[in-house]
Parts: structure tokens; sequence; C-alpha cells
């Protein structure tokens, strides 16, 4: 999709920012509202830009305003461009998410709220459930619970705020992982500890479980599956591919790893807790060291910029 940005400018910027923008080739539309906005006061400056020039924008944008607080952007998706005179351009455009866009979505998913806790524990206790499940039923369970837990993106916040060298957003990235890790894996436990009570299940059903032998101990092709859909989840990201991104989870054990740290021991197996444990390691050390270089390349290639705040 292509993007419209809203942008509040002082009035003393905008006839030259306008002008600039207006010669950016990338730029379909420029549509100015002088005092058009009341919160924040300023000067309305509404721009169809294509993705190849979304980041030059906003870049010259930060320029012309030499105090940022007086600068306002709203980022919204465009469904199509119809412009005969600059349809070749619209037709190569690429699928490209800004940071600030990134960011935002990162921090939607992953902010500590009760809806966010809820569907990390849902995804535990669905987890959980599988782990001592027939192969059918567990396969529907570790694909339901790695959709429904929002696990992945507080780890990808991590990397992406390595990259920016935003250290609060690392933080809030590792906070949040914290927080919901910690109610998936006590939802697991609780989840374990009541199967055990009404006899569904015991040590000996979970320890010999087939797959939980193989989160245990996983062999070198579901490491490369997982690893592979670390690196897809971080580039659908930066694509602004969100809609897709099940397929990455899927590919990937952390939730059922996760789970597997709460109901081991509830079964007295501290080692499968252990394990799992190395197993979400090793999930989450794919998005870091497979993401971050990545988006590393993003900003050194084609972003170019930090964020505006």
């Amino acid at each position: 999709m292509h993007r419209t940005l809203e942008i509040t400018v002082p009035p003393s910027v905008t006839d030259s920012l306008g002008q600039e923008l207006g010669q950016l080739e990338e730029v379909i539309g420029l549509t100015l509202q002088r005092g058009g906005s009341l919160k924040p006061a300023g000067d309305v400056l509404t721009v169809h830009v294509l993705n190849t020039g979304a980041d030059e924008v906003l870049r010259r944008a930060r320029a012309a305003v030499p105090d940022h607080q007086q600068l306002s952007v709203v980022t919204a998706e465009a469904t199509s461009f119809i412009t005969p005179e600059d349809h070749h351009l619209v037709r190569d455009d690429r699928d490209e998410a800004i940071w600030e866009e990134m960011e935002s979505g990162l921090r939607h998913q992953g902010r500590i709220t009760v809806n966010y806790l809820l569907l990390m524990a849902l995804g535990g206790i669905i987890a959980t459930v599988g782990l001592v499940s027939e192969p059918v039923p567990q396969a529907v369970a570790f694909v339901a619970s790695a959709i429904i837990a929002p696990g992945f993106d507080p780890m990808t916040t991590v990397a992406l705020g390595l990259v920016l060298r935003r250290w609060p957003l690392v933080r809030r990235g590792f906070v949040s992982a914290l927080a919901g890790y910690a109610a998936l894996v006590g939802a697991a436990a609780a989840t374990m500890a009541v199967m055990v009570y009404t006899g569904e299940a015991n040590a000996a059903l979970l320890a010999g479980n087939k797959e939980v032998q193989h989160l245990a101990h996983p062999m070198l092709m579901e490491l490369v599956v997982a690893g592979a859909g670390a690196l897809a989840g971080v580039v659908m990201l930066a694509a602004f591919r969100r809609s897709f991104q099940a397929g990455p989870l899927i590919a990937m054990a952390f939730i059922p790893a996760a789970a597997l740290i709460g109901a081991g021991p509830v079964v007295g197996h501290w080692d499968l807790a252990v394990e799992g444990l190395e197993r979400f390691g090793a999930d989450w050390g794919f998005i870091l060291a497979l993401g971050t270089p990545f988006l590393w390349l993003k900003q050194r290639f084609l972003h170019r910029r930090q964020p505006l705040v």
C-alpha cells in the first residue's frame, strides 16, 4: 500500500517545505490547508506519497522544522493512487513500513494490558493441553496457541530498539516479554496441575510425548524451520505485511516451549522445564541473531534516518 502523511507544521516553514515536497517525484499529491490544525496549531500539508519516498518526506519535514516539538505527523495507508501521469511510478512502488509505523505496531501488540496478558495466558493454556495430546489435536493446539498469544512482537521490539539505538524501546520489549511469558508460564503450570488432579495427564504422558521430546531435543531441520520463521516474521513486519504473520509464528516453537517451562515442574520434571527454557531461548535468539542484522541493513541502505520521536 502507498502512504498518506498528514504533516502539521508552523506557518513559517509551510511555503519552503511545500516547495521541497512538491519537487519529489514520489509525491503523487500535495494539499495545503493554512491554519487547518487547531491542535497542534499550524498549517497542514497532506502528502500522498509512494512508499519509496515516505522516508525522504519525513526527513525533509524534520529538517524544515527547527523545533521538533512543533512537528506533528499522522500516517495512513492509501489503498490506491489513480493518476495516469504518474502510473509508471505507482506501478513500481515497493512494500516497506516506515520506522514509526513498525514501532507503533509493535508497541500496540506488546503493551502490557489486561488483554495482552489474558491472550498470553490463554495461549499457554491451549499449548499445555497440546503437550499431552495426540498428534492431530496437538497440532491444532500448537498452531492455535502460536496465533493467539502475541509473543512475537515484544521480542522483535528488542531487535528494533538495538538497531535504532533506542534503549527505552529495548527495555520496553524486555519488560513486555517478561510480563507476557510469566503469565503464559503461570497459566501453563495451573493448567497442568488441573489436568493432573483430574487424571487427564501425568508425568509419563508429558515426558513420553513425541513432540515434547522434539521440543526438548530439537533436530537441525527443526531449528532451520524456526530460524527461517524468525527471519520471515521480521521481514513481514518491515514489509508492512502483518496480516500474513501467522505463518512465522506457527513455524517457531517458543509458545509450546514456554508452556513446557510451566508444565514440567508440576509433574516433577524440572529437566523438561530447563529444556523448554533452552528451546525458548533458541527461538528468541533466532529473532535477535537474524532479525537485528536484517533491520540494520534496512537502516543502513534504505531508511537512513532516525524516527521522528
